[in-house]
Order: C-alpha cells, then structure tokens, then sequence
C-alpha cells in the first residue's frame, strides 16, 4: 500500500464512544463470526485454548537502530509514520513545528518508514532502551504490544471527547487497555484497504461498470451492489488476466499481505484464533477460503509472493494492473507519475463473501513514552492535534488518505466527494456501505492478533498451498503450530 517514492488503513461506521471502566472487544473491528453447529468440532478438529493475562507478548529482537537520546525541558521530539502520499509529511511538520513556536517548544519530527519493519524496530529499540523520541506513532497493534512503556492519557482523550465529540469504536478497542488509555488518536495515518480498480479497464475486458455500482453519492442500487460477490471478481480477474491486466495483491508477510487476506478470510467465516484465544484454524471455511484463493492466484502476476508494500501500488501506477486492495497512496501517485492511469481509477468496496463484505482497517494512535522529559508537552500537543481544523488540514494535505478516529471530524466532511479526477475518486473511501471493518489478526486480543500478523500467519499459509503446493490439510497444520507457538510467548 505504499507510494512508489518509498511505499499503506482506517473506515468508520456510525458508533459512539465513551470513556468507560472496562475495554469492551464486542462489534469494534468487525462483527463476531460464529461458526453454526458443531462446525469447529467436528472430527479430526482440535480446539487449543490457551489462557488469556500474560503481558504482551514482544516480537523478535532485533538490532536497534539509531535514535537519538538528547533531551532537554523546552524540547519535544516525535517519531512518526513516513506518509506516502506526496506533501502530507510537510503538512504535518508545519503543524507541529507551528505550536512549538507559539508554546516555546522547540519541535521536532522524525518520519520513519515502515518499509522493512522500520517503523517497529524504533519503536521496539525506543521502548527497551527507554529513551528517544518523546512522542511516538502507535499503528493498529502497536498500543497493546508497547503498553507497558506507554503513559497513560486519560486525561487527553477525556479532553477530546469532551470537546469534539465520540471516537470510533475501534479506538477503544485497540487503545483503551487494562482499564487505561494508551494512546490517542493520530491525526495522519489511520487508513482502510480499499478496493482500487481501473474502471475503463473492469468495462472493457470485464463488463462490469463499477462506477454504476458503487457511485459517487449515496445513492446505491441494492441489487447491482449485491452482484459484487468474490465469486464475480474472481470471474472479473480472469477476463482481465487473459487481458493482460491482472488483479495484483502481496502473498507476503507484509502488512498489506496480511490485510487484504485478512479481508477474505473474514468473508468467508474464518477465524484462525477465537476472542476466547482458542486456535481455530482447523475449519471448513479455512479449506474453503484456501481453495478459492488456489483459483483466485492462477489470475495474479507470480512475482506476488515476493512483493512488498510499494509492489502493488507500482502495478497499478504502471499501467498492467486492474485492481488492487488499498488506501489512495496509489491514486495520489498516479495523479503525479501517470495521469492518463489516474483519471480512470475507482475506489469503492470489498466484494461480498459467504459472511458478508468486510474491509481491512488501520487505525492509527499517538502514545507518550513514559521515560519522556517532557510529558506535559506532550499531552497538549496531542490534544491540539485532535482539533477539527488541524484534522482538516492533515486530511486535505494527505489528499483524503487520513480518515480521523474522530466521528464529528470524518462525518459531513466533503473533501472524499470533491477528490478528482475522476469526479468522485474517493467517495467510497470511508466506508458507505454494508462492509464491516476488520484487522489481521482479529478476533484475538489485540496482544495476541499483534504477533498473528507480525508472523505473517495468514499469507504464509496461503503460499504454503498456491505457491509451494501443500495440502490444504498440510498448510493448516502448520498453521496450527506457528499460533501455538504465538500462544506460549
């Protein structure tokens, strides 16, 4: 999901949040799947369970980059997210460095790329060695892994609501953890996995005028939106293929590798740990899943299983691919590098599997060390960054990439409709319809989901059988003891 200068997730439904005593894990990322019957018991099936209160579980080790460790009282320094839409950086530093000078506050922004885990092992080296930034990006998962370093900031996030209003449910979620917050909201970076596709492309090979499907207003026909299940865009992938414009996604533990197959496996009912941490990996829908993806890769480019988050952007922006899963980095790009590919790109919905259409989603936090020097600062450099002017600014920077953790700052904001050209491009980018938000890793807690997708779980499982040609029965065994493993850190 990356730009092509370096390399990608969040949408909304229309929920209310409120600081309250408990995290509760019910309908925030996606809606509980329960499997009917004795579905996940049947023969040869075995359930693990595993007891869920150790601390959060810490990734591999591994060499630390460099950071800095100079600090002083009228200092603040950040460590955040290398945007990868053009512009959106330089937006963000203007930002900063302008409260710093109103406040007295000497500002300084570091953007860190998460090409090759980057983003994490600072994050990682920061924690262990308590020092370095002061300020640091939280991604998705991150809250809940770095927990234990993160300040509390209760007393921001209550400020934000008190002041703008309820937070997406997935805030809470994903920030709100053994009864404290976090983290809080970023401003830049929350984003979703969109599908991105060529609509001249999609009519011409496919007949399939996505724009009519899913137009630039609310006003949808139920029964064309309906005909866009993954069965059709597997028949769609295969016109387009023999067309030379195939459908391009990572089979690559990368963070866009485990999204968009997260997406899938949620649509078709697969679940590979439980909310009750139990593997359930070992399922009918988990073979099913596997055997439309054995169909689906016969229509991908074979480089996709070595490609990493800025392959699939360069496949669309060059020309040769169709679709593909994605925030707008890719739209943005295009409109700079290859206007005549941008003109004719869509974003608009995930198909609908046998459980319903389900978007990945990314959202994106803020957290203060807790060996910072300078806390207070800290915090009220996050509660500037919540208000809605500063948001619409990072929005209209980021081109309409950043979608705000804040309801009242997402919610009758136009700038998605006036985006072009096409007129309307990214309408469809927060989500409109009947899709439900959904993580890699999910519905495990969120100490656990980290790992799942950390280790690439989903998309090794998925080469494990269209790449390197085992059994459905084979791959998930190996599945099975890559999360017991997780499950015994």
């Amino acid at each position: 999901m990356e730009l092509v200068d370096v390399g990608s997730n969040l949408s909304h439904h229309n929920g209310a949040e409120t600081v309250g005593k408990h995290n509760h894990r019910s309908e925030v990322l996606a809606p509980k799947i329960r499997l009917g019957g004795d579905a996940m018991a049947r023969k040869g099936r075995a359930r693990r369970r595993f007891l869920v209160g150790a601390g959060a579980a810490g990734l591999t080790a591994f060499a630390m980059p460099y950071i800095k460790t100079a600090r002083s009282a009228g200092k603040l320094s950040i460590g955040t997210w290398d945007h990868w839409v053009p512009g959106a950086n330089e937006v963000l530093r203007e930002i900063c460095e302008q409260w710093g000078a109103d406040n007295g506050i000497e500002v300084n922004v570091d953007f860190i790329t998460s090409i090759g885990n980057k983003l994490l092992l600072t994050a990682q080296a920061e924690s262990r060695a308590k020092t370095g930034h002061d300020v640091f990006v939280q991604p998705l998962w991150f809250p809940s892994m770095f927990r234990h370093r993160l300040e509390p900031v209760d007393d921001v996030v209550e400020d934000i609501i008190s002041e703008h209003g309820a937070l997406h449910p997935s805030a809470k979620f994903l920030a709100y953890l053994d009864d404290v917050w976090r983290a809080s909201p970023a401003p830049a970076g929350s984003l979703n996995y969109a599908s991105v596709s060529r609509l001249d492309l999609y009519e011409e090979h496919a007949g399939i005028k996505l724009k009519e499907i899913f137009p630039a207003g609310n006003e949808r026909d139920s029964a064309l939106v309906n005909t866009w299940t993954y069965e059709a865009f597997l028949s769609a992938a295969e016109k387009l293929h023999g067309a030379g414009k195939s459908f391009g996604a990572p089979i690559a533990p990368t963070p866009d590798g485990n999204q968009w197959l997260a997406a899938l496996f949620a649509a078709y009912g697969s679940e590979v740990v439980n909310e009750s941490v139990e593997i359930t990996v070992d399922s009918d829908e988990t073979r099913v899943v596997l055997e439309y993806l054995s169909r689906l890769t016969q229509y991908m480019p074979e480089s996709v299983y070595a490609w990493d988050d800025a392959s699939n952007n360069r496949w669309l922006i060059s020309g040769e691919g169709s679709s593909i899963f994605n925030p707008p980095s890719a739209w943005a790009v295009a409109n700079r590098d290859n206007p005549d590919v941008a003109k004719h790109v869509w974003h608009h919905d995930a198909p609908r599997g046998p459980r319903g259409r389900f978007r990945a989603d990314s959202p994106f936090f803020w957290g203060i060390w807790d060996f910072s020097q300078n806390i207070s600062a800290g915090k009220d450099l996050l509660r500037y960054m919540a208000g809605r002017d500063v948001m619409n600014r990072l929005v209209a920077g980021a081109k309409g990439f950043d979608i705000p953790l804040i309801i009242s700052h997402y919610q009758n904001n136009d700038i998605w409709a006036q985006s072009h050209p096409p007129e309307g491009v990214l309408y469809n980018y927060p989500i409109r319809g009947d899709e439900h938000p959904v993580a890699a890793g999910y519905p495990a807690p969120p100490e656990y989901a980290a790992q799942i997708m950390a280790q690439g779980v989903l998309p090794n499982l998925v080469a494990r059988v269209t790449q390197g040609g085992d059994s459905f029965d084979d791959a998930i065994r190996w599945a099975e003891n890559e999360l017991e493993g997780i499950m015994r850190r």
